[in-house]
């Protein structure tokens, strides 16, 4: 080490944990660091950054009192709090392969596993401070927002040939800097360059993200497959594939690959909100539901931590009981109302209690108490909704479009729809699934527990025309559930089968997304033996 770079360097150690702390300061003033600060909690290490001034925070990623390292770190990039010229470096005794993913993914300027020798942290410590020093002029420009005038700094720094051992660091800076000031045609032109030299990870994963500004979808996911098969891309490579595949509206699709890189690294609060939207506008209820628990699991004492999450796990319980049977819908339930209680300890002072409303109403629906459910919601009917979020909204308009007050749900819907239009931070997902659920309460009168009642008493009736339309709307808003899809496709066959003129291409379509539903579905004995009946009398059509 540098003893006159330590001397200059202000350090900040965040560590809960006594003998862990008296080994680093030793250690760290063995190596000639003299000015350093200690602290044992998160909230104490954020003040104090935003107070003062540091070249390097050294972080235990397990902190055990209130938030952990990692949501510390999460929030001061998150934040911008944390000046790119100071180095971030994590310690950690837990080396699982989540916790690597998970550190890996936040992209700390080192990482070191305890038990480490003064040696060793002597070597990446020097590593890391020279760095930071060598191109603390370019990082002063970025965190000034200033991405052109770094660029030409950097473009400075890379013709001088004593910076020569930084130039790994410094191209791979560039291109970042060419992405971040939108110069694309010139990112993937100098991402490729690169490839040409060496075959770099990061270069590639640069060019991907060119070719998806540039719509080189084709050469996007080609390369995006042969990444996917790296250990040490696989993670990013997962969520280009999902961008790419939102970005084609192939919605399953990008469920899939977001729901893989979750299972990856599952501390990413943001990939499972991510995969809520998706199952959302795929009606992937049990997902959702899924989605929503881990989002209030990975959230507990973090920045991300809040009554919304606790809420939409409620929501989206509602939503998957909606569609469920009868033994699994009072389980449902009571996952429900368990939430709900804990959003109530964690945050006592919350003022939720018009989302509770409409919560209640939803459930009073579901246990066939309408008439309570409409009281609840009549509460609301005439309510200022300025102070409601757009989740809240959503929820409203599905509360009365339940209990058959559909003008009403379109109303509200509409005031979402004109909240967004001036709101440019809403992302395009959720602008789908709006548009989405205006057309699907537009066209369809009936709640999802409705539907296929409603279809059924027609099938049993003989009515199959209007059994065949019941079935339909309900395979719209439920087409993961395999009760509707074998209904629907019994009573599309039938159809076929007494008026073979209607085997359209609508209907073959309809015929293989039911097929495609029940192929995938844990079915009963007693569905497996329909199944197989309607299969064989499609096959002789």
């Amino acid at each position: 080490m540098n003893i006159k770079l330590a001397r200059a360097i202000r350090v900040l150690i965040v560590d809960d944990q006594i003998l862990a702390k008296g080994y680093l300061k030793y250690t760290m003033e063995e190596l000639g660091f003299q000015q350093i600060s200690y602290i044992d909690k998160a909230d104490e290490a954020l003040r104090l950054i935003k107070e003062e001034t540091f070249e390097l925070v050294v972080c235990a990623y397990d902190l055990r009192e209130e938030k952990e390292g990692y949501f510390l770190y999460e929030q001061l990039k998150a934040h911008k709090i944390l000046p790119l010229t100071t180095a971030f470096v994590f310690i950690s005794s837990d080396t699982t392969a989540e916790i690597v993913h998970s550190i890996v993914e936040l992209q700390p300027d080192e990482f070191l596993a305890k038990p480490f020798s003064v040696k060793e942290l002597d070597k990446r410590l020097s590593r890391v401070l020279v760095r930071k020093q060598a191109l603390k002029d370019v990082y002063a420009l970025m965190d000034k927002g200033d991405f052109e005038g770094a660029l030409d700094e950097l473009e400075r720094f890379l013709t001088e040939p004593k910076n020569a051992e930084f130039f790994p660091l410094a191209l791979r800076t560039k291109g970042e800097l060419l992405l971040l000031c939108e110069h694309f045609e010139e990112a993937a032109d100098f991402y490729q360059a690169i490839i040409n030299v060496q075959d770099f990870t990061w270069a590639k994963l640069g060019l991907v993200r060119c070719y998806l500004q540039l719509d080189k979808d084709d050469e996007a996911e080609k390369l995006i497959l042969r990444l996917a098969f790296q250990p040490d891309a696989m993670l990013s490579a997962y969520d280009l594939l999902a961008a790419l595949q939102i970005k084609q509206q192939e919605f399953d699709d990008a469920l899939e690959s977001v729901t893989l890189a979750s299972s990856i690294s599952p501390r990413n609060v943001h990939r499972h909100k991510q995969a809520v939207d998706l199952s959302k506008i795929t009606h992937d209820f049990p997902a959702q539901f899924d989605a929503a628990r881990r989002v209030v699991k990975y959230a507990k004492h973090s920045i991300h931590d809040k009554p919304e999450n606790y809420l939409n796990v409620a929501r989206a319980g509602i939503d998957f009981a909606m569609t469920a049977d009868a033994a699994e819908t009072g389980k449902l339930v009571r996952q429900t109302q368990d939430f709900i209680r804990q959003m109530k300890e964690a945050f006592p002072k919350a003022e939720v209690d018009s989302e509770l409303k409409v919560i209640d109403a939803r459930l009073y629906y579901l246990e066939d108490e309408t008439d309570k459910a409409r009281m609840l919601l009549s509460q609301l009917q005439n309510a200022d909704m300025s102070h409601e979020n757009t989740e809240a909204l959503m929820d409203r308009a599905k509360a009365f479009h339940e209990v058959g007050l559909q003008e009403h749900a379109l109303a509200i819907l509409d005031e979402v729809e004109r909240r967004c239009v001036t709101d440019e931070s809403q992302s395009a997902l959720f602008m789908h699934y709006l548009k989405q659920q205006q057309q699907e309460k537009r066209e369809i009168a009936e709640s999802p527990k409705a539907l296929n009642n409603t279809a059924v008493n027609y099938f049993r009736e003989g009515d199959v025309a209007n059994a065949l339309i019941a079935f339909r709307q309900a395979f719209t808003v439920m087409p993961k559930n395999p009760a509707i899809a074998l209904n629907l496709l019994q009573t599309t066959a039938s159809e076929i089968r007494d008026n073979p003129g209607r085997q359209t291409e609508d209907n073959k379509k309809l015929i293989f997304n039911c097929m495609k539903t029940l192929e995938s579905a844990t079915l009963t004995d007693e569905q497996e033996r329909r199944y197989h009946r309607v299969k064989s009398s499609l096959s002789g059509l």
